[in-house]
């Protein structure tokens, strides 16, 4: 079980990249152009021939604004439009297809959004079938879905586990009525437990329910209620997520009152009693905002350092190359991150032409390749030993990140990292503050003008 220290917590609670990516999206540049990205794809295609794939695409529609949402949506109840946007779904699989080999294995699947249940059941089928007609799914495909339980059928789940589908991920934020109201997202406890009595009879291997900690009338009290209740319900996985309130980025947001949100030290106290009650009831903590029961995958894969990083968070797929589909989604393979048009006219028009719907992306330098493995160590494995990358990069490590180990001895005082002769542990604490260690070894930290606005590390 954690013990945590709000102190420590507080003294480092500052604004830094979560790493999904390194660099992370706010470098990637629109001059990176379709014909690099081309060129990008059919080389690593070349080289990577029997590289796994792993598959994202985003459903952006919701049925309903969210008011703490900070995800690219739709809200849309336009029955053609949403069935216009699953068409060009599928143009762009055609079109990506032209530089995949058709032998490729795709070992990972995930929707997310917005709502991709805001899909209708025959939709599901539809896009679902198109999906496993066009790639070689593999047979232990790990294929997951976000849902909302509050418009979603029997029928809705049925339709994607016959598909293919073995593992949900909804979200719950608080069962508290006078916060759900307060967010504009009013979800019964009765619906979700039915939800996931659904889920349990049609056979999903996996369930993640995710929690919302930060939002407006939200009390130590209140929150620890709808703890109880979540565990009691038992999913395999737990994100809890900081609510960041960016205004001035998701506008929405303005319909949540600053008053009404609940101090930095209340937040901070949920953040504590949410640790340290999910770990005594049995969860292993996998890291930032993650918890899962200690046989499941993601728990095996911390404990055999195989975890996984990438857009979707924490994952057990490394070693995939990862193509996202729909508008905003971000693909990531060899050394070329790239990110798609952000509006569905662009998006339609490109798609028109024969072009796929780039807007921006970024190809690695080496330097960027060496700290990227350096970062996302320390973020799943929770540790780093010198001589891996030595022998990978062939560099000398405390010469080459000479500033980078100076900056990570301001938190030996405070034990939150270990330095050795000839590695880097990073203790239990300091896994709840894993990004600040992480941000020591970012180069572009260093330049950064102020322009970038990141959510706080805790």
């Amino acid at each position: 079980m954690f013990n945590i220290d709000i102190d420590l917590i507080k003294k480092y609670d500052k604004p830094g990249p979560r790493y999904t990516s390194y660099p992370t999206a706010p470098h990637f540049s629109e001059n990176f152009s379709d014909e690099q990205y081309r060129a990008s794809i059919t080389e690593n295609n070349m080289e990577s021939n029997k590289t796994p794939i792993s598959l994202y695409f985003h459903i952006p529609f919701c049925d309903t604004l969210c008011y703490f949402c900070g995800c690219n949506m739709i809200i849309s109840n336009n029955r053609s439009r949403i069935a216009n946007y699953v068409d060009y779904l599928k143009k762009e699989i055609l079109l990506l297809k032209n530089y995949l080999s058709d032998d490729r294995l795709i070992t990972q699947l995930h929707w997310g959004g917005g709502t991709p249940t805001h899909l209708t059941s025959d939709e599901i089928v539809d896009l679902l079938s198109f999906i496993n007609s066009n790639f070689n799914i593999a047979q232990n495909v790990e294929a997951s879905c976000e849902i909302d339980p509050r418009e979603l059928t029997f029928e809705h789940l049925s339709a994607l586990r016959k598909g293919g589908f073995n593992r949900i991920s909804m979200g719950v934020q608080d069962f508290t009525h006078k916060v759900q109201v307060a967010v504009n997202r009013i979800q019964p406890e009765d619906i979700t437990r039915q939800t996931v009595e659904w889920i349990r009879e049609l056979g999903f291997e996996s369930i993640n329910l995710d929690l919302m900690y930060g939002l407006p009338h939200q009390t130590l009290e209140s929150f620890s209620d709808t703890l109880e209740k979540i565990i009691d319900i038992s999913p395999n996985r737990i994100a809890v997520f900081n609510y960041a309130h960016v205004p001035w980025m998701k506008k929405h947001m303005e319909l949540i009152k600053p008053e009404d949100l609940p101090t930095p030290d209340v937040k901070l106290q949920i953040l504590k009693h949410t640790i340290e009650t999910l770990t005594y009831a049995g969860y292993v903590f996998i890291g930032m905002d993650h918890f899962a029961k200690p046989d499941d995958e993601l728990a095996i894969a911390l404990n055999e350092k195989k975890l996984y990083r990438n857009f979707q968070g924490y994952s057990t797929q490394a070693g995939t190359d990862l193509y996202a589909l729909g508008i905003t989604s971000i693909s990531q393979f060899g050394n070329v991150y790239s990110q798609n048009i952000k509006t569905e006219k662009e998006y339609f028009d490109k798609i028109d032409k024969g072009i796929l719907p780039l807007a921006k992306g970024y190809l690695m330098s080496d330097d960027d390749i060496l700290r990227r493995d350096v970062i996302m160590s320390l973020m799943c494995d929770f540790e780093l030993h010198f001589k891996t990358i030595e022998d990978s990069y062939k560099i000398n490590f405390k010469e080459y990140f000479s500033k980078g180990l100076e900056k990570l001895k301001g938190f030996l005082p405070d034990n939150l990292v270990v330095i050795e002769e000839d590695n880097i542990k990073v203790t239990e604490m300091g896994r709840l503050l894993i990004r600040n260690i992480a941000m020591c070894f970012d180069r572009f930290l260093e330049n950064e003008t102020g322009k970038v606005r990141y959510s706080r590390t805790v």
